[in-house]
């Protein structure tokens, strides 16, 4: 190929009616076998009215500066349809697999429906803003489909497929209201009290340490550090399958009453070993599915107390609460529920106000004021 040379490209008139500027010059691009062509291309600036031909020039320099920069290297020549094929064989496979599961769906349903024929050069911050505009998903899906991207185009840029940013300070719509996944202390300490079998001990665990679903179904014998009133988690079960925790922040040590610990105890009096020493197992001896033991034993055991039933992922948020309104520091509190040093989630998504905590405010500025 020849060797690249400083270009101004030209610009004309395209259109009767509309007449349009349309800006031309040549740009080396990578084919899909990674080998450099140098191709023509063309593109419509303005319209006659909103440019004369020195500002339809001025325009098409600015556009083809990068190419003219030093630094500068030929692109691949795709669109995001294209890349994202690339990248579901040679990057997602090495995720985790809930997160390739969810990925997966997410370009099968929303990414590759609406950028699917977008040349990756193309897709800027107002491209994706209005995306989040326009979708019919929630706050909290949108949000996902962003990081989604986020993550692609770590490989994108390293691929040569684009060389920008198109992320930016995308705003999201404020998030919806809905009831939240809490269970009350009390309502926790009913659940307990009237729960049996393994189900008692795995409820009383959920609401003490904070744990995941996923880390919940996850424990084994050899997590269990009695001795010294802990939990280790080191693991977490998706789709019935044992894998890597969440973070790095998910493998842990969990500090246990005495009350909890005597209770293991004495549930592994009646523990029944399995293949792979799962502290609590499915009715086929393999790791609990928690959408399983939410719609066959704690809905109907909440619906039987007159308790909104809830997920096991209400027990973490319990935990999280009863940690702020016991005034434990945050860091331990993050600690606990295997969150990031400072992270926001925290407080911001599991830690609730109680009625309790408003009545002890109420009395507390009512005594300043009147004192």
């Amino acid at each position: 190929m020849a060797r690249r040379r400083y270009q101004r490209g030209s610009v004309f008139l395209r259109g009767k009616k509309n007449q349009v500027w349309v800006g031309r010059w040549r740009e080396d691009v990578l084919g899909a076998d990674g080998s450099a062509k140098r191709i023509r291309k063309n593109e419509v600036l303005g319209t006659r009215k909103e440019f004369t031909q020195k500002l339809a020039l001025r325009e098409l320099e600015r556009r083809i500066g990068p190419i003219n920069d030093r630094q500068y290297h030929p692109l691949r020549d795709e669109n995001f349809s294209q890349f994202a094929a690339w990248w579901k064989k040679n990057v997602l496979p090495n995720h985790r697999p809930s997160t390739q599961s969810a990925i997966r769906s997410q370009l099968k349903t929303a990414l590759i429906p609406h950028f699917g024929a977008w040349p990756m050069k193309d897709i800027n911050y107002t491209a994706l803003q209005s995306f989040v505009r326009t979708s019919e998903k929630s706050p909290k899906t949108r949000k996902n489909y962003i990081l989604t991207l986020q993550i692609m185009w770590h490989a994108a840029k390293d691929g040569s497929w684009v060389t920008h940013s198109p992320f930016g300070r995308i705003k999201y719509p404020p998030k919806t209201s809905g009831e939240q996944p809490l269970f009350t202390p009390e309502e926790a300490r009913q659940v307990i009290l009237a729960a049996e079998g393994q189900y008692k001990t795995l409820y009383w665990i959920a609401a003490e340490t904070g744990l995941r679903s996923g880390e919940l179904a996850g424990l084994r014998i050899q997590n269990l550090d009695l001795d010294n009133m802990k939990i280790h988690v080191t693991h977490s079960v998706w789709n019935g399958q044992l894998q890597e925790p969440k973070t790095r922040h998910a493998k842990r040590s969990i500090a246990l009453s005495d009350n909890l610990t005597a209770h293991i105890r004495s549930f592994l009096q009646v523990w029944k070993p399995n293949a792979m020493n799962y502290l609590f197992t499915s009715s086929i001896a393999g790791p609990i599915y928690p959408s399983t033991v939410c719609r066959a034993n704690l809905k109907p055991l909440c619906k039987k107390l007159g308790i909104l039933g809830k997920s096991l992922k209400a027990f973490r948020h319990c935990a999280a609460t009863m940690m702020d309104h016991a005034n434990v520091p945050q860091k331990v509190q993050q600690e606990r529920l295997g969150h990031a040093p400072g992270s926001k989630v925290t407080m911001e998504h599991y830690t609730h106000s109680l009625p309790a905590g408003h009545r002890a405010a109420a009395v507390a500025v009512g005594e300043m004021l009147t004192s």
